[in-house]
């Protein structure tokens, strides 16, 4: 179908009205930074209309999914960076024990791990429960899935984290 060019002006701008609030909720819904999401949208329609010419209209979508996870996935890498670089700018101002400093932050970093490697829906339902505080029935909304799914999804990352927990347990010892 060569009249469905993506390239021409009022078929991008279709695309755009129909995709653009999608794309941005579901990026918010990775990082749960609006500014952030709404930055990443944007690129990844500026990567669209670059590569227009690339693109077929049936791929579209996917073709604004995939580019917005591999933002998404760039940032949070360079974020990593970053907070890395800048917990080594700061002085250790803890007097506890090292040993002890040594331990807690590799437990940390390994909950953290244990986090990160949770499936993608299980870990987005988990951090948005505990770290945004949302209820079931809000994260139901805002991934929209039922309840139910909200439910099983964060009952499997809780049993999953708590075997991480257990098998960490069981190395220290």
């Amino acid at each position: 179908m060569q009249d469905q060019s993506i390239c021409e002006e009022s078929r991008y701008s279709e695309i755009y009205s129909q995709q653009a609030e999608k794309l941005r909720n579901f990026l918010y819904y990775k990082c749960g930074d609006l500014a952030k999401a709404e930055d990443l949208a944007q690129e990844t329609f500026l990567k669209l209309w670059k590569k227009c010419a690339e693109v077929a209209y049936e791929s579209v979508v996917g073709f604004l999914y995939t580019v917005a996870k591999r933002l998404f996935l760039d940032l949070v890498r360079s974020e990593k960076v970053i907070l890395k670089f800048e917990k080594s700018l700061l002085p250790n101002m803890n007097s506890e024990d090292p040993l002890f400093q040594l331990r807690t932050e590799e437990f940390r970093e390994q909950v953290e791990k244990a986090i990160s490697d949770l499936p993608d829906g299980q870990r987005e339902a988990f951090l948005l429960n505990r770290i945004d505080k949302l209820t079931y029935s809000e994260i139901a909304d805002k991934l929209e899935i039922s309840h139910t799914a909200v439910e099983k999804r964060i009952s499997k990352a809780l049993a999953r984290l708590k075997d991480d927990i257990v098998e960490l347990k069981k190395r220290k010892i």
